[in-house]
């Protein structure tokens, strides 16, 4: 009986150190954790779809291959919807929120004060928390980049592209706080260069049509910020606007790429890559996602669509990239 005892003991232990053995293979780097990490983007469009890419490239390749798993949840435009996929995200109890674009890192902000979330596509964090006097560092659990591009050097575009323009509309929706932030800011720069400026809103894709119309009607030229609507309309906006011989100026080349006839382009991608590196700083312990300020792309650079210059008789001025 001892020795039966013995045996069934014996056999025991091994099926223990064999499980032991398989938890501890994980990745194969001798670390058996594998990182869960939500994915919020409001919306289908290239600009956020490739910050998404960009994210999730550099994130593989800080953590390795296997050491990440990814739930990458989309939108589709609708704030409500946002609160529900960040809920389930808290419920799942994920390591990280990635939050592409302000509703997003809004519902995220909301729904969590204890997971990391880092936002990208987000204009200026101050406007988008809700914080006066924002000095670069949300606090809290929030941080990540911008993809605010220079708003002096796009009105600048503006008077080089169109000195004798006397009427600039500026068009954007409503309900995105970072959009009004941006017009709020161009509209003061250009009318110091001696520009009317006429802001035109629109609630959601619903009135998109009408409010274009208005503002191709009494512009000689318009400028859309980068905004999510705006970028999931442009071939709305387009269909208006070129065949009234109305030029746009972009806030980013997503939305030149189907509407405008110039932009300073940042790079979403390496926008992406950036927040994804701050994200294995902080699922490594390297970083506390509190003290890190946001982060901004590092270059922009003049691009102009070169069909819609064609059809609008326009010749770009020297220093700029045909999108291509």
């Amino acid at each position: 009986m001892k020795k039966i005892l013995a045996a069934i003991l014996a056999g025991l232990m091994a099926l223990s150190m064999a499980a032991c053995g398989a938890a501890g293979s994980g990745t194969g780097d001798g670390s058996d954790k594998v990182y869960r990490v939500g994915i919020i983007q409001l919306v289908t469009h290239d600009a956020l779809d490739a910050a998404t890419k960009g994210f999730q490239d550099a994130l593989t390749a800080e953590l390795g291959e296997g050491s990440v798993k990814f739930d990458l949840q989309n939108a589709a435009g609708d704030s409500n919807t946002c609160a529900t996929i960040v809920n389930s995200f808290v419920s799942n109890q994920v390591d990280l929120i990635m939050a592409n674009a302000t509703p997003a890192l809004q519902a995220a902000a909301a729904a969590t004060a204890d997971i990391p979330i880092l936002g990208t596509s987000v204009t200026e964090y101050g406007v988008a928390m809700g914080m006066d006097n924002f000095t670069g560092t949300v606090g809290g659990n929030v941080s990540g980049t911008s993809d605010l591009a220079p708003l002096d050097k796009q009105a600048e575009m503006v008077k080089t592209w169109f000195p004798d323009a006397k009427k600039v509309g500026l068009l954007y929706c409503s309900a995105e706080p970072n959009s009004q932030y941006q017009v709020n800011t161009i509209q003061g720069l250009l009318e110091g260069m001696g520009f009317a400026c006429t802001q035109y809103s629109f609630a959601d894709t619903n009135d998109l049509s009408a409010v274009t119309q208005e503002a191709a009607a009494g512009s000689d030229v318009i400028y859309v910020p980068t905004d999510n609507t705006v970028a999931s309309g442009t071939e709305i906006i387009d269909g208006i606007c070129r065949p009234a011989g109305v030029p746009i100026i972009a806030g980013e080349e997503g939305i030149c790429s189907g509407c405008g006839v110039a932009t300073l382009s940042i790079s979403y991608y390496d926008l992406g890559v950036a927040t994804g590196k701050m994200a294995a700083r902080i699922l490594k312990g390297e970083a506390d996602v509190s003290t890190m300020p946001i982060a901004y792309a590092e270059t922009s650079t003049p691009k102009y669509n070169a069909q819609i210059c064609a059809d609008l008789g326009l010749t770009p001025p020297e220093g700029y990239t045909a999108i291509g």
